[in-house]
């Protein structure tokens, strides 16, 4: 299997994100430009990554206009027909402007960009400390949606205190409920506003970024740790 990184005018994460799968994980990894529209190299099997950073300069609103770059049209048709794709910070946004995942990204609570560690855990309660970089990551949705992502399962990941308790302390935008990552009912389009590709290397003193990634990938079969 491969994977596809989309580039956007503004985007600031491809180059760590194809990085860390290419020398961390040692994948298969092509860059993808954002009027390209041809994804026919790529079978349902593979992964296409929307990356982090500030795409079209986040005018208008955060991924509001990334969603309508060429590229979009093709990654949403490829998502609908069971391709995996997966979105970090700004991907996270602009999934939810497609519609690919519910809810939005919203303002920090605190009105300010937050870039620093934090501590998230999984649904089997695994803590990890992965950096987050962003000015609009409060995901928010109304209270029938994320009754109905609790109930299937959709929420991945929730920020939490270094121990695993999930508190008002520990949510650093103000997430609904410590949100901070989720999948779509099929469990084929996942996004996280964390930056596990930015903890991938040794010589950065934080490796838990490259075992989110492999577990988030192994979980959906898209990677092969053989």
């Amino acid at each position: 299997m491969k994977f596809g990184v989309v580039v956007f005018p503004g985007s600031n994460c491809d180059r760590d994100t194809y990085d860390a799968l290419t020398y961390d994980l040692n994948q298969d990894v092509t860059m993808l430009w954002h009027k390209d529209k041809d994804l026919s190299s790529f079978s349902i099997e593979d992964c296409i990554i929307l990356p982090g950073g500030f795409s079209y300069g986040d005018y208008l609103r955060c991924g509001a206009i990334a969603r309508f770059s060429p590229i979009m049209q093709s990654v949403i048709e490829f998502a609908n027909a069971g391709g995996k794709v997966l979105g970090i910070c700004n991907g996270f946004q602009i999934l939810c402007e497609s519609h690919l995942l519910p809810g939005a990204l919203l303002r920090n609570v605190n009105q300010q960009f937050v870039g620093k560690n934090v501590f998230i855990k999984n649904e089997s309660d695994r803590v990890y400390k992965i950096p987050i970089a962003h000015g609009e990551g409060r995901y928010y949705a109304d209270e029938r949606t994320l009754d109905e992502l609790e109930e299937n399962g959709q929420v991945i990941f929730r920020y939490c205190d270094e121990t695993g308790n999930l508190t008002g302390e520990a949510n650093p935008n103000g997430s609904s409920r410590n949100i901070a990552g989720i999948c779509n009912a099929n469990r084929n389009v996942f996004a996280m506003m964390p930056h596990p590709e930015r903890a991938c290397s040794i010589a950065l003193g934080n490796t838990d970024g490259r075992e989110v990634l492999k577990n988030l990938l192994m979980a959906e079969q898209l990677v092969n740790q053989g």
